[in-house]
C-alpha cells in the first residue's frame, strides 16, 4: 500500500506496512517470534520511507553528489527487505493451504522437475544451506521456466525480470528463536504454513 504527500512542491511516495497479525498462533512459531519479525518488517517500511523521502528532496535541491549516491544504493537493501518480508509473510497462513494438485503451476513444477517431490527436496536443501539470506521460487515469463535462487542478501542475487512466488526467509532472526540452529525443522513447520493458493495466484498472474 502507497500514500502520497506534498512536501514543499515535491510528490513524496509513502510506504505502509501490512499487518500480519492473522499469521499469530501459527503452528512452529511462536508468538513472540512473530511479533519479533513483524517488528523488523515494519523497521524496513520505516528506513524506505525515510530514504525515499531524503532522496526526494535532494533530488529536487540538486544535491545529486556521493551522499546522494550511497543513500540511493542503500534504498534497495531497504526496500527490498520490506517486500521480501510481505512476500515471505503473505505465502503464509495460520495452518497453510495444501498445493491443488490442478493448478497450474503445480503442473510446472512436475514438468521441470520431474516430480513435485524432487522439487520440494531442491528447494528445502536451497534453504538449508549454510549462511544467510532468502530461498525463492521464481518464475521467469520470458523463457517460461522455474528456478529454485538463493538471494544472499536483499538486493544482490535476485534474477532480473522474474516472478517471485514461493519466499522463505532464512536470515536468523526467522527461526533461530524457536529453533536455535536446527534450521531444517524451521523449514519443515515453513511448508506446513505454506499457503498454496497465495503462491498459485502469483504464478497466474
Amino acid at each position: 500500500m502507497v500514500e502520497c504527500k506534498n512536501y514543499n512542491g515535491v510528490i513524496i511516495m509513502t510506504f505502509v506496512a501490512q499487518n500480519f497479525d492473522r499469521l499469530i498462533g501459527t503452528a512452529g512459531f511462536s508468538d513472540t517470534l512473530l511479533n519479533n519479525h513483524f517488528t523488523l518488517y515494519q523497521g524496513y517500511v520505516t528506513n524506505s520511507n525515510k530514504l525515499s523521502d531524503i532522496l526526494a528532496v535532494m533530488a529536487n535541491e540538486g544535491k545529486t553528489g556521493p551522499e546522494f549516491a550511497e543513500l540511493k544504493r542503500r534504498f534497495g537493501w531497504e526496500f527490498n527487505g520490506m517486500r521480501l518480508h510481505e512476500l515471505y509473510f503473505g505465502n503464509m497462513s495460520k495452518g497453510g493451504k495444501v498445493v491443488n494438485q490442478n493448478s497450474g503451476l503445480y503442473k510446472k513444477i512436475v514438468q521441470e522437475f520431474g516430480s513435485w517431490e524432487n522439487w520440494e527436496k531442491d528447494f528445502k536443501s536451497l534453504g538449508a544451506m549454510r549462511g544467510i539470506g532468502w530461498a525463492i521460487l521464481y518464475y521467469d515469463p520470458q523463457s517460461k521456466r522455474l528456478f529454485n535462487v538463493w538471494v544472499n542478501e536483499h538486493d544482490v542475487g535476485h534474477l532480473s525480470g522474474c516472478i517471485s512466488l514461493l519466499v522463505l526467509d532464512v536470515f536468523e532472526h526467522a527461526y533461530i528463536l524457536d529453533y536455535g540452529l536446527k534450521r531444517t525443522d524451521y523449514i519443515e513447520s515453513f511448508f506446513k504454513a505454506v499457503d498454496w493458493a497465495e503462491v498459485d495466484g502469483r504464478f497466474v498472474e
